[in-house]
């Protein structure tokens, strides 16, 4: 479906796990739509915000919100105008992956918190310039972890285990798709997104110089990127394109 000159669609925007809307706020999106991470599979999630959210809407995520953003395309892409896939993996987990989850859901449920679990990856989730250099960033990520409940990030941690190799399922979404990699990403790197654009027939790919959570350290960057791609006239090639 083809936005009408002049037409807006609602911006939907999807956070990482254990991330809060703060992600998006220096981003200068204007009025958006936030929902929640919180059923227990992918499946649920995409079936919650199908029934919650408008008829049409331009859909944009971050890491696990950008899989459960392919996840709800591949299954209703008559509802979704565009798409914007940033900081994330198509491909289906791995068993050091699902260790982890296991893990840290054991954690969780013998008494640690969300940001004590935040803490412990902070190197993974902005690049080694933001955490020597931007003490603001490194304090608000730490509090999207506190303001995330444990029983959120518990539901969070079995949705990731649900996961499947998206890759087959992307041939088939023709929406127009930004995909958006960060070049010091230590949890998807580059070569995550150039494997989603090779499988889009309607994806371009743009690099930012950041770490994974890019819409926190890039923000102007990245919100320039997502007001030009809801705005811009959509694109429709038979082959991938980068930028």
């Amino acid at each position: 479906m083809v936005q009408s000159r002049g037409e807006m669609r609602p911006l939907v925007l999807l956070p990482g796990m254990n991330c809060t809307d703060d992600l998006w706020a220096d981003c200068g999106l204007g009025d958006v739509l936030a929902p929640a991470l919180d059923e227990r599979s992918v499946s649920a999630q995409v079936d919650r915000l199908l029934a919650e959210l408008p008829p049409i809407f331009v859909l944009c995520g971050l890491s696990l919100g950008a899989i459960v953003a392919m996840a709800l395309a591949a299954e209703a892409p008559g509802r979704v105008e565009r798409l914007c896939l940033i900081s994330t993996n198509a491909k289906a987990p791995t068993p050091a992956q699902h260790e982890s989850w296991r893990a840290w859901a054991e954690r969780i449920s013998a008494g640690e918190t969300p940001a004590e679990l935040q803490d412990e990856i902070l190197p993974a989730l902005l690049s080694a310039d933001a955490l020597a250099h931007r003490p603001d960033l490194v304090r608000r990520t730490r509090q999207m972890g506190a303001a995330t409940s444990a029983s959120t990030l518990d539901a969070q941690l079995a949705m990731q285990g649900t996961r499947v190799d998206l890759r087959p399922t992307l041939r088939g979404i023709r929406i127009p798709t930004l995909v958006i990699s960060g070049i010091r990403d230590a949890i998807c790197p580059p070569e995550f997104h150039h494997e989603i654009v090779a499988e889009m027939p309607n994806a371009r790919l743009a690099n930012v110089d950041g770490g994974h959570l890019l819409p926190l350290e890039r923000a102007n960057v990245i919100g320039e990127a997502i007001r030009a791609w809801h705005t811009s006239e959509p694109w429709l090639t038979n082959a991938p394109r980068r930028t």
